[in-house]
């Protein structure tokens, strides 16, 4: 998979980009990692098998790191340059693939509130996959409304970010119109679905059969 080192707001930043060759108007999806503090890179397991999950699905995929992580300059900035981060790198995915005509965001962690982020700010996102959102620790209300139907996905026994405040958080979104907030949950994985088997496996299937829905819904 092509290394990628493309320009960021503060400066370079390192990415992966795993295009579908011969395919020009493939769709694209972006993903993005966990705390860059807790020791979060594109390379965290849950990311790469995402990655690859949206690549097997025929999507042209990038994962990069956040300013100040591997050789992706910048210091960390609390989200806000963050976000500027992962607009970048959107913005360099579709201007590589300017015949797509569907773009996805998928974030674990703190990835997965960057991309709500995201989501809100770029329209053309036509749906969004969040691993493990932090509900907890981070204010999900800018999601007002949010503007696009999506899966959020926790374990049961995530001590990081609790199932209750996942459960609040799918709560609200679904009060709104317009949109389905799809939430799935596996049964006994922690934060990290660490057991391969039991709980990263079943967690991507979850994914991507959600994902291969919802492109047979778009294309009809």
């Amino acid at each position: 998979m092509p290394e990628l080192i493309f320009p960021g707001p503060e400066g370079r930043l390192e990415g992966r980009y795993h295009p579908q060759p011969g395919i020009p108007d493939a769709p694209i999806a972006i993903i993005l990692h966990p705390h860059p503090q807790y020791g979060g890179t594109m390379n965290n397991r849950v990311v790469y098998n995402l990655h690859y999950a949206f690549h097997s699905m025929g999507f042209t995929v990038m994962r990069f790191n956040f300013r100040g992580v591997g050789r992706s300059q910048g210091e960390f900035d609390q989200g806000v340059g963050e976000l500027s981060d992962a607009a970048s790198a959107l913005d360099y995915l579709q201007a590589m693939n300017p015949n797509s005509k569907h773009c996805w965001v998928a974030g674990f962690s703190f990835g997965a509130w960057i991309g709500m982020q995201l989501l809100m700010r770029r329209p053309e996102i036509t749906g969004f996959i969040s691993v493990a959102p932090p509900a907890n620790m981070y204010d999900f209300s800018f999601l007002a409304p949010c503007p696009n139907s999506g899966l959020i996905i926790n374990g049961t026994a995530d001590r990081v970010a609790p199932p209750k405040d996942t459960h609040s958080l799918v709560g609200k979104l679904r009060e709104q119109k317009g949109i389905t907030i799809t939430h799935e949950e596996i049964e006994g994985a922690d934060h990290f679905f660490r057991d391969d088997e039991a709980h990263m496996k079943p967690m991507i299937e979850t994914v991507q059969g959600y994902v291969r829905r919802r492109l047979t819904e778009s294309t009809r």
